[in-house]
């Protein structure tokens, strides 16, 4: 009897290769030697590529951030209006969250190691072309390409390294590594990109790229050895087209929100529209034949929790940048570098939580035991900043903010994003890691308008009942980030009650067993 992907949370080398060759007769595309053309558990250049796949989910996580310091100077150089400067931002978004489906479907559809090349080279040549843009129109063009191509390279990170790690111990190492990067790079993007702005130049924020893309090319043509081709060229054109519409309509409404508020008809009609396609794409990938997600991954409780788990974290994470980002350049007057050098416990905290926390507790622990008490002491960090004030100290409200989200996020990613891409099977595996990155970047999208929206209007709204002059506007500035803290973490809060409901899953060692226990035929069920 054939297997529903949506019951296997863990499964075996051997039953993958399997199926590949079984399935050849329903669009999976069979291949001398699909066993072991990657890195088995026993092959120790698994860890080298894991290298070089962490290298490039890196890049991806720098580029959503790494440009946020360099904002106000780029602003200067290119002679950018206030409401224009937006689109850096968003441009990037944009073409990041609605086209990361269609990447997991080429990843799946074309190989994984020639996608994760292909995906190089074109974010390479984006950022070279951002850094050399001459006016806001070029940069934006490069920052809409940057976003394409991370929409190609994040899902074929993600199902290369679930792919290559099904072992769970060692699974869970791998994983380890890659939710302390999903969960610093942003972090250090902020860092890095303020440490390039005063001390080289604000294009380097996007230059830099290019060398790493170089020797993250050159190590995975050397380490990657790829899956062949899991699924013959047919697409789903209406879906491709109803999913990029709706989520771009989304994802812009959501950044509309910020300037305009959530009562105008631009942000009212884009929202509208952007559910409305979304709901469209939901019927179409009912009915076809080969759709560009499968509705059996959304629909698993486990996976469909993961995603929104991750969906939340990510808003929380992302309304930190917001909120901090402004707070110490507008407020305290720090410098660029100094404002990027002051996220870092943060990163130390998010790295703690993930290597040393979630990485040994993972195989021995149900999922949902360390992502509900992740989010609790997230949103406890994100409870510190409502004190936040003109006179607070760095040292005794935001380093004990920091350092709580950071070790609450570290507990959140790893396993949230190790069980929304197990057991999916092997001609899936680059949408379902697709879907993982999709809620990301739908979620810092949705952080960043919220908080930001709701900061603002707290200001408005202290401003109107306080009239005075600098020293009451800037009361106002920081009235609205310790509202909108608030409100971040109560989010933190629900999302500790969703994941609480909705992922069941047991400890991954004892289902590995269980899958053992049972065989290939059916194996890994829970």
């Amino acid at each position: 009897m054939e297997r529903n992907p949506s019951q296997v949370t863990v499964e075996p080398t051997e039953a993958i290769a399997e199926r590949a060759g079984a399935g050849a007769g329903r669009g999976a595309v069979a291949a001398p030697g699909a066993v072991g053309s990657h890195p088995t558990s026993e092959d120790p250049r698994r860890w080298m590529a894991l290298v070089f796949v962490s290298l490039a989910q890196l890049m991806v996580a720098l580029g959503a951030t790494i440009i946020n310091i360099a904002l106000p100077s780029a602003q200067h150089s290119l002679h950018i209006s206030y409401q224009q400067r937006q689109w850096v931002i968003t441009a990037y978004t944009l073409a990041f969250g609605s086209l990361l489906l269609l990447g997991g479907r080429l990843a799946d559809t074309l190989g994984r190691k020639r996608t994760f090349l292909v995906g190089l080279v074109g974010f390479a040549a984006a950022s070279a072309a951002g850094g050399a843009a001459p006016g806001f129109g070029a940069l934006v063009a490069a920052r809409a390409a940057q976003g394409a191509f991370a929409a190609l390279l994040a899902p074929t990170v993600l199902s290369l390294l679930a792919l290559t790690f099904t072992e769970p111990r060692d699974r869970a190492k791998a994983f380890a590594v890659f939710g302390a990067i999903a969960g610093t790079g942003g972090v250090l993007g902020l860092l890095l990109g303020g440490v390039l702005t005063e001390y080289v130049d604000w294009r380097w924020c996007l230059l830099v790229n290019v060398p790493i893309a170089a020797g993250t090319f050159v190590g995975g043509w050397v380490y990657l050895k790829d899956i062949p081709a899991q699924m013959k060229a047919r697409f789903d054109l209406a879906g491709v087209l109803s999913v990029t519409g709706g989520l771009v309509a989304l994802v812009y409404g959501l950044s509309e929100a910020a300037s305009k508020g959530w009562r105008s008809g631009v942000v009212l009609t884009a929202i509208g529209c952007g559910l409305a396609l979304l709901i469209v794409f939901g019927a179409i990938e009912s009915r076809v034949e080969s759709p560009l997600l499968p509705l059996r991954i959304v629909l698993d409780r486990n996976r469909g929790g993961s995603y929104l788990a991750v969906a939340l974290a990510v808003i929380g994470m992302y309304g930190l940048f917001l909120l901090l980002s402004s707070y110490f350049q507008v407020v305290l007057g720090y410098s660029p570098a100094r404002a990027g050098i002051a996220f870092l416990p943060m990163s130390a905290a998010v790295l703690a939580g993930s290597m040393i926390v979630a990485r040994r507790m993972v195989p021995r622990l149900p999922p949902r035991l360390l992502i509900v008490p992740g989010f609790l002491v997230a949103a406890a960090g994100m409870a510190l900043l409502t004190q936040v004030g003109l006179r607070a100290g760095y040292l005794a409200h935001v380093l004990p903010a920091e350092v709580l989200l950071g070790l609450g996020m570290g507990c959140v990613f790893v396993p949230a994003i190790s069980t929304a891409t197990s057991g999916v099977s092997n001609r899936d595996g680059g949408v379902a890691s697709a879907t993982a990155n999709t809620a990301q970047q739908v979620g810092a999208s949705l952080g960043v308008a919220l908080l930001n929206t709701i900061a603002a209007s707290a200001t408005a709204s202290y401003l109107v009942s306080h009239p005075g002059g600098p020293l009451v506007q800037a009361d106002a500035l920081v009235h609205g980030y310790a509202v909108s803290a608030a409100w971040a973490s109560g989010i933190l809060i629900a999302a500790a009650v969703v994941a609480g409901s909705l992922i069941t899953a047991g400890r991954p060692t004892d289902v590995a067993r269980a899958g053992m226990r049972s065989g290939p035929d059916r194996g890994a069920r829970r």
